[in-house]
């Protein structure tokens, strides 16, 4: 019996020692996860509010149509081209597709209306005004129409293609 009692204490001993290790080795594992899960967390809520600038951003570069309608439109030299008349959309994504500017005539009598690419036009930077890269000379050879006889939705394809081709630009 005598020789088993030391035996036995080494196991305890070894037993204990083990046990001690194991749980110190759980509790750093559970250190670890648990500043894992803070570094996620915290990772998370800098994509939210990188999502969320993003957001306000972009809703700082929308306008209400009402707004852009009457809007004028210049060359880049600051020459008047005109003024926006109409938003055209495309029923099916919901975008604006064209807009209707109103160009020559003297006081809305005898001006001729324009369908341009509205990716053809560029706010400037104080939001005054939009800039289309036509002189008055190339606008007067541009396709468009009467304010009184608007293209029916037959003719907006055809038209559609008059503008492409004239600007280089898809609607």
């Amino acid at each position: 019996m005598n020789k088993f009692i030391p035996i036995l204490a080494m196991s305890f001993l070894s037993a204990t020692f083990i046990g001690t290790s194991c749980a110190t080795d759980v509790q750093e594992k559970q250190q670890e996860v648990k500043e894992k899960q803070k570094e996620l967390k915290k990772e998370r809520l800098e994509e939210s509010a990188e999502r969320v600038q993003a957001t306000n951003k972009s809703m700082q570069q929308v306008s209400r149509a009402s707004k852009i309608i009457g809007t004028n439109v210049k060359n880049p030299d600051g020459d008047k081209l005109g003024d926006i008349k109409e938003l055209v959309l495309d029923p099916e994504s919901g975008q604006v597709v064209y807009v209707v500017v109103s160009f020559g005539g003297i006081l809305g009598v005898g001006d001729k209306l324009f369908a341009l690419p509205w990716k053809a036009l560029h706010w400037t930077r104080d939001k005054q005004y939009y800039v289309l890269d036509v002189d008055k000379s190339t606008l007067k050879k541009a396709p468009g129409f009467d304010k009184k006889h608007w293209p029916d939705s037959s003719k907006w394809d055809q038209l559609r293609e008059e503008v492409k081709e004239f600007y280089q630009a898809n609607p």
